[in-house]
C-alpha cells in the first residue's frame, strides 16, 4: 500500500496541532504514537518512511523545553530499575551476611558434633568397677 501524497503535510499538521494543545484525532501525548493518530497516518508512516518527521517532531518538543512523553517513560522506567537494583543489593549484602552466620553455626555445630562422637567412642568398653556394699561382695551369700 503506498502512502497517500499528503501523507507529509497531514504529518506536519498534527505536529502544529500537539504542540499548540489543540489535538483533534489523538489525546496529544508527545509520543510518536499521538502524532501518527493526529495525522490519520500509520505509525509505521514516521517509523519507517518519515524518520525525518518523527525526529523533527522530537527536535521542536526539546526545544520547547518539554520533554517527549517517552522518553519521560524511559527515564521513570530507568529511576525504578535503579530503585530495584538499589533494593537488591541490600538484599544480597544481607543476604550474604546470613550464609555467613550459617556457615559459622554449620562449623560449631560439626565440631561439637565430632567432640561428643569421640567422646561416645572413647567411652565404649569400658568397665568401671561400682563400689560394692559390705556384705554384697561375690561369694556373700543372704540368708
Amino acid at each position: 500500500m503506498s502512502p497517500a501524497p499528503d501523507e507529509r503535510d497531514r504529518i506536519r499538521a498534527a505536529m502544529d496541532r500537539i504542540l499548540a494543545g489543540q489535538p483533534q484525532h489523538s489525546n496529544g501525548a508527545l509520543t510518536v504514537v499521538a502524532l501518527a493518530l493526529e495525522a490519520e497516518v500509520p505509525r509505521n508512516a514516521l517509523t519507517q518512511r518519515h524518520l525525518d518527521l518523527k525526529n523533527e517532531f522530537y527536535d521542536k518538543v526539546r526545544a520547547r523545553g518539554q520533554t517527549p512523553d517517552s522518553e519521560k517513560r524511559l527515564r521513570h522506567q530507568v529511576r525504578r530499575l535503579k530503585e530495584l537494583r538499589a533494593a537488591d543489593a541490600e538484599e544480597i549484602a544481607r543476604l550474604k551476611a546470613d550464609v555467613e552466620a550459617l556457615v559459622g553455626a554449620l562449623h560449631q555445630s560439626t565440631l561439637e558434633n565430632r567432640l561428643l562422637r569421640q567422646q561416645l567412642t572413647d567411652t565404649v568398653g569400658v568397665i568401671r568397677m561400682l563400689p560394692t556394699q559390705p556384705g554384697s561382695g561375690p561369694g556373700h551369700r543372704k540368708h
